[in-house]
């Protein structure tokens, strides 16, 4: 779990922020999961006031105390867009190329805007070597409890430029999830396109429920796994669910809520009821 706030804990202690307090006087670390529907547009063009309100957020949850860790798809979707290519590339080496353009879009974009509200940004780039790995999986985790010490907010993505399909985790739906376990995250937080898991395809069926909380995932809930969602991106509800699966074996919960309410981040750090709340056991 994060350590205890030590220094300026005072001065964010009133009666809003203290909602936000997790246990033993110590605040959320909380992994973020963007998608690339949420920061762009279909043609891949950033969505520029969304993605600042998402920042603006951020940092706003970050001056309370929380420690906060991004994983942001985008880079193959926004290098698409920049490129004016009219479709997502199916291709590894127009693939590799969109993501060379759009990741430096994706970090200059995070950088300047968390840099607005005077707070950096760090970049991490990994296969899924780095994962299998045991020295380098400790090795990125030792620079990620680093940078968070150092009060940054780190930004995570799959190095796309290198990865091929034999060293590639494929969706950033299971890279967050598996940073989540690497970081001893309180919460997941999924932003997609969607408010949560349905009880069927919400866009096909008008008569599909959100369902708001999941303790088990049971047979009845791993059906309801469809395809891909956007035409940008790579997850559906099937690497949520997986995603879900890594966190609640691990002890973190997960919540997967609809990007186009960042300001939904609030609700979800003072423990309201947001999209789909997966409960991990320590529940």
């Amino acid at each position: 779990m994060p350590k205890c706030i030590e220094n300026g804990l005072n001065q964010c202690y009133n009666a809003y922020w203290e909602k936000i307090k997790f246990k033993n006087g110590c605040f959320m670390r909380i992994v973020i999961k963007i998608g690339t529907s949420t920061l762009a547009y279909k043609g891949g063009r950033l969505n520029i006031r969304r993605t600042e309100e998402i920042c603006r957020t951020v940092c706003d949850l970050k001056n309370a105390g929380l420690e906060i860790i991004l994983v942001s798809s985008g880079a193959i979707g926004m290098g698409a867009g920049k490129l004016s290519l009219k479709e997502r590339p199916r291709d590894m080496a127009t693939k590799q190329a969109a993501a060379a353009v759009g990741q430096c879009e994706l970090m200059y974009t995070y950088d300047r805007l968390f840099g607005e509200y005077n707070h950096t940004a760090a970049q991490i780039l990994i296969t899924a070597s780095d994962v299998r790995s045991e020295d380098r999986h400790r090795n990125f985790v030792a620079t990620l409890e680093r940078l968070l010490e150092l009060g940054t907010i780190p930004v995570i993505n799959e190095n796309d430029t290198i990865a091929t399909e034999e060293i590639e985790i494929g969706d950033n739906d299971t890279l967050a999830a598996i940073v989540a376990q690497s970081a001893k995250a309180d919460v997941l937080v999924l932003m997609s396109d969607i408010d949560g898991l349905f009880t069927a395809d919400p866009r096909r069926d008008k008569d599909a429920r959100l369902i708001s909380e999941v303790r088990e995932l049971s047979a009845d809930i791993l059906s309801l796994a469809g395809g891909s969602g956007s035409e940008l991106g790579t997850g559906g509800m099937k690497t949520k669910l997986a995603a879900a699966k890594i966190c609640m074996d691990a002890g973190c919960d997960m919540v997967i809520m609809n990007g186009e309410k960042p300001l939904l981040l609030y609700d979800i750090a003072e423990g309201r009821s947001v999209g789909t709340r997966f409960y991990a056991g320590r529940k």
